[in-house]
């Protein structure tokens, strides 16, 4: 973790059992100012925020970290936004680093993130801690797991350390109990690919589909989805990549945004992380270390004898990448037109490139290929990065 440490539970109470003293944080539209002492520092919000009361929510959440947390000379700066409504702010207090997450609750459910938090947490996996809690308002009091993405430090001096301990803690989170989260069944499976439909093709390509291509994709989804229910079905993280898993110095990695776990396909989070939507890897050297994980799988029992076969499993895994590539395809564009979040369309060349890759290992998917490649990628820019 960077900049100041964190702490734990315990030290956590005793320091929302201090008195309140000292100044507080002002807010004044997108800028802090802290009362008293005259400093003042920039805060830069999403221009494309739909969520309009930024500065209320700013006042809501200060209030709540004195009134509440008994919080005093504490600082607080933007830490980072994701692809829903949520912010996460960085307050330090007392040399002490957390994360506040801001969901406002017209909006987003935090109970779901509190839920599987513990869950992971529990298990012994590198999860936020839940230090406090305000659901009605939306706030949550997070432990700091740090401001170094994947993302940022993949590269060849240190790709297979990331991905092994990232591949370690993907074993842990599937060998955790998913009794009780909602199934990745096949009306799920279905909607998400539909969203490929509705919003890439249709709503930012403006491509009117015939019937036959219609039909087309529809043979397409229920074969990715025939394939997703007849794997082993685990716990599943649902956005496991570069951008979600922090580089930690111990028990790497953090693991962030799993509020939208599932049970589900044991192949999902596995080419989630190798087939990432934001950075690329040769295909051979994929395929190595999907394997490399099938064996770890079935050396922890996440996996059963009747699974060893690793044609089978690389079917698996590449069929499920076309699934969560067609969703991710289709939410990207979505985050654009309805929630004025275009930094994704970049990102989309890549995304879609994965399933073209397939073309020639699996005949089946050749009509979706020649569609991806001949209609979509053709009005697209290359990608990004």
């Amino acid at each position: 973790m960077q900049g100041a440490p964190a702490t734990t539970a315990a030290s956590m109470r005793a320091l929302s059992a201090k008195a309140r003293t000292g100044t507080r944080l002002q807010v004044t539209g997108a800028w802090h100012r802290r009362g008293g002492q005259g400093s003042i520092f920039a805060f830069t919000t999403n221009p494309h925020m739909a969520n309009r009361s930024v500065p209320e929510r700013l006042e809501l959440l200060n209030r709540w970290l004195e009134s509440e947390l008994a919080f005093r000379d504490y600082t607080l700066r933007p830490a980072s936004s994701d692809a829903s409504f949520r912010r996460y702010f960085r307050v330090v207090h007392d040399g002490a680093s957390f994360i506040v997450m801001d969901a406002p609750p017209d909006r987003e459910d935090s109970r779901p993130f509190v839920r599987v938090a513990k869950r992971l947490f529990d298990a012994g996996l590198n999860a936020p801690e839940v230090i406090d809690e305000d659901l009605a308002r939306g706030f949550l009091l997070l432990s700091d797991l740090g401001s170094s993405p994947y993302l940022g430090a993949l590269n060849e001096a240190s790709v297979e350390r990331l991905y092994g301990d990232a591949l370690g803690a993907l074993a842990g989170i599937q060998a955790c109990d998913c009794a009780g989260l909602p199934p990745y069944d096949r009306d799920l499976l279905l909607r998400e690919m539909g969203l490929f439909r509705e919003w890439l093709v249709g709503k930012h390509l403006g491509i009117t589909l015939d019937a036959a291509r219609h039909a087309m994709l529809d043979a397409a989804f229920d074969l990715l989805a025939d394939n997703a229910l007849a794997q082993p079905q685990v716990f599943v993280h649902r956005d496991y990549h570069s951008r979600n898993l922090m580089v930690t110095p111990r028990n790497n990695p953090g693991i962030l945004d799993f509020q939208d776990a599932v049970c589900g396909p044991v192949t999902y989070d596995l080419v989630s992380l190798l087939r990432d939507c934001y950075i690329a890897w040769p295909r051979a050297r994929v395929e190595d270390w999907a394997l490399g994980y099938q064996e770890l799988a079935l050396q922890t029992g996440i996996l059963r004898e009747e699974h060893e076969d690793p044609a089978r499993f690389l079917l698996w895994f590449d069929l499920m990448g076309v699934q969560r590539h067609l969703k991710a395809s289709g939410i990207f564009a979505r985050l654009n037109h309805r929630d004025g979040k275009p930094g994704y369309l970049g990102d989309i060349p890549r995304t879609l490139g994965y399933i073209t890759g397939l073309r020639d290992r699996h005949p089946v998917l050749a009509p979706l290929c020649t569609f991806v490649e001949d209609e979509v990628l053709v009005r697209l820019p290359e990608p990004s990065g």
